[in-house]
């Protein structure tokens, strides 16, 4: 069952999605879940005949990544001096790593959302 044209959407709503129980809805979400995971993945029949289960790929993919850019924030101070960074440059990939973080915590959001809405079409009312 797709749900109604009434549900109120999360702020975390990707805008490249269209809304949930609108005309080709799914296919807008499966389009913009793609773009999050790497390509071999996103060429895989279950992956595209499943699209929840494209979601809960994303979103392990996102966690991931989430992590990368943590420890790559956490690391940065100790170890790109040792590169011979200048120190403009380690404060300027430091700033670029925060706002990485706080970029993916979003897009994690925007998969939990639309995962849910994907999920919650597949259950019987």
């Amino acid at each position: 069952m797709s749900l109604t044209t009434t549900t109120r959407l999360s702020p975390d709503w990707p805008c490249q999605v269209k809304m949930p129980g609108s005309y080709d809805w799914e296919r807008s979400a499966t389009k913009w879940l793609r773009e999050l995971v790497p390509a071999r993945y996103a060429s895989y029949p279950a992956l595209i005949r499943h699209p929840v289960l494209l979601a809960r790929h994303a979103q392990i993919q996102v966690q991931q990544e989430i992590r990368v850019a943590r420890t790559a924030l956490q690391t940065a101070r100790a170890e790109l001096p040792v590169l011979g960074l200048p120190e403009s440059v380690i404060e300027h990939t430091i700033k670029l790593y925060a706002a990485e973080v706080l970029q993916l915590q979003h897009i994690a959001r925007s998969v939990r959302a639309v995962s849910e809405a994907l999920a919650a079409r597949g259950m019987p009312r």
